[in-house]
């Protein structure tokens, strides 16, 4: 196995995180999800009807559901770095900066509706 520095595993963590997102959430990995789930109508705890997406297999829930996603994914990125990192380094590079930058754009985003919040009132 490679020796693992820190940063090498925070940017593997990144990825993994990225990777997960992009399964279980993003609008362009839809058509993956879509087959495996159905939509059903749900009624809330103050009687308001709604659809939710709900799986149809072991693996529709697989990719809806973000914890589990989440362990696939992390495996996944751990195997293809140590068994094929010429391949896998890249792919687990640009991840990781994307989902740094999701990180970042989710605390800018929140801090920029507080600013909103605040100003109106």
């Amino acid at each position: 196995m490679n020796k693992l520095n820190w940063l090498t595993y925070f940017i593997i963590i990144l990825a993994s995180y990225r990777l997960t997102h992009l399964i279980v959430f993003d609008k362009i990995t839809e058509f993956i999800r879509k087959p495996f789930l159905k939509k059903e109508k749900v009624i809330d705890d103050n009687g308001n009807e709604h659809m939710k997406n709900v799986p149809t297999s072991k693996f529709g829930y697989l990719l809806n559901c973000y914890w589990c996603a989440g362990v696939w994914s992390a495996i996944i990125i751990a195997l293809s770095y140590m068994y094929i990192p010429a391949i896998a380094w890249p792919i687990i590079f640009v991840l990781s900066i994307a989902g740094a930058q999701a990180i970042i754009e989710t605390f800018v985003g929140v801090g920029t509706k507080v600013t909103k919040w605040f100003s109106d009132q």
